[in-house]
Formats: structure tokens, C-alpha cells, sequence
């Protein structure tokens, strides 16, 4: 049984050959960087192989990298009990082209991957149930995209008079960035009361 991470990296890249485009080992964990449309395959061999056996499937999450052209890294991790070790997989993709559903692999990865689609934008191919999990039906955009604005575009408050939820465009109260004299960010071109004592 491989144990050894260099050793499992060998096994992995030997055995599925083009399908995997890189590994590494960083904080003390293998990462496999595989290509998008043999997902299933490399969990698969992942999975069943005697050497691996990282049947324990964690969570998926994704990165984004709005400078690159696929822009996301949808990121997957396991843990084999029998080498009590853990292992990344991550594919890169644009925000169009889907990722191959693990759900017929790993069935937990149901709600990870509308979590995903949610919160990133990714699509997921063979999901069946691609729907919005933690945001509400209407809302608009894909929060953790870095180009997402801060303040969202819509506020969500409960209206008495109404007896339901309204959706409003946001409203600042004061612009970003208009700090007064006071900011710890930016400072003044003046003498506070006191500073005259310090040394200049």
C-alpha cells in the first residue's frame, strides 16, 4: 500500500496518464490538478484503486481568479482511512463550460455542488437538481465572485405595512471610502488637540 506522498503522486500520474496535468505537495497535503472532463475518472480510480482507496469524500469548494481565462478552481477533497491520509483534486474552469457531476461517484456531493453553482457560478453537467441552496430564488449574482459588489445589489427587509419581504435597490448611507478627520485610514493635514505636544 503506498503511504508515501511522492510515492502515491508516482501511482496517480502513472495510472491515469493525460487525465491528470500536474501534482504537488504542499502543506503537507497531495494536490492533483486533473483535467475538468475526467473528473469522474480520477475520483473514480481515486476511490477504487487498492493503493488509494480515498473513499471518504470531504467537500468541494471553488476559488476564483477573475485574471485568469478559467477563472475558477473547483477544488474537491477526500480522505482514505486506510492510509489515513488526505488528498486535493482541483480542475480550472471558465464560467461557462460545466464541470462533470460526482454525484453518481460520491452522492454527498449533492448539496456541495449547489453550493458551488450558488456561490461561484459553476456548472455542474448530469447534477439534475442545479438549483440556488443558500441564496434566496431571485437573487441576483454569485456572491463569492471577487467582482461581486460588497454591498450586494438588493436589500431584504420585512415591511409592516406590506405583511411580506420587500426587495429594495441598496441604499448607503454615507458613501464608501468618505471618511472623516477621524479614519484611522487616512490622516489629517492638521494638529489634533494634544498632538502639538509630541515631538515632531
Amino acid at each position: 500500500m503506498a503511504t508515501d506522498q511522492n510515492e502515491l503522486a508516482d501511482h496517480i500520474r502513472a495510472s491515469l496518464g493525460e487525465a491528470v496535468l500536474a501534482t504537488d505537495i504542499a502543506y503537507g497535503q497531495l494536490t492533483v490538478t486533473a483535467v475538468p472532463e475526467e473528473i469522474v475518472r480520477v475520483v473514480t480510480f481515486l476511490r477504487d484503486d487498492p493503493k488509494c482507496l480515498f473513499f471518504c469524500f470531504t467537500s468541494i469548494c471553488g476559488a476564483d481568479y477573475p485574471g485568469r481565462e478559467k477563472r475558477f478552481d473547483v477544488v474537491y477533497q477526500f480522505l482514505s482511512p486506510r492510509l489515513n491520509q488526505r488528498i486535493r483534486v482541483k480542475v480550472q474552469v471558465d464560467d461557462a463550460t460545466p464541470v462533470p457531476s460526482l454525484m453518481e461517484v460520491y452522492p454527498a456531493a449533492n448539496w456541495y455542488e449547489r453550493e458551488t453553482y450558488d456561490l461561484y457560478g459553476v456548472l455542474f453537467s448530469g447534477h439534475g437538481d442545479l438549483r440556488r441552496i443558500l441564496t434566496d430564488y431571485g437573487f441576483e449574482g454569485h456572491p463569492l465572485r471577487k467582482d461581486f459588489p460588497l454591498t450586494g445589489f438588493v436589500e431584504v427587509r420585512y415591511d409592516n405595512e406590506q405583511g411580506r419581504v420587500v426587495y429594495e435597490p441598496v441604499r448607503l448611507q454615507q458613501e464608501l471610502r468618505n471618511f472623516d478627520f477621524l479614519s484611522p485610514w487616512e490622516g489629517t493635514d492638521y494638529v489634533l488637540p494634544g498632538d502639538e505636544k509630541a515631538k515632531q
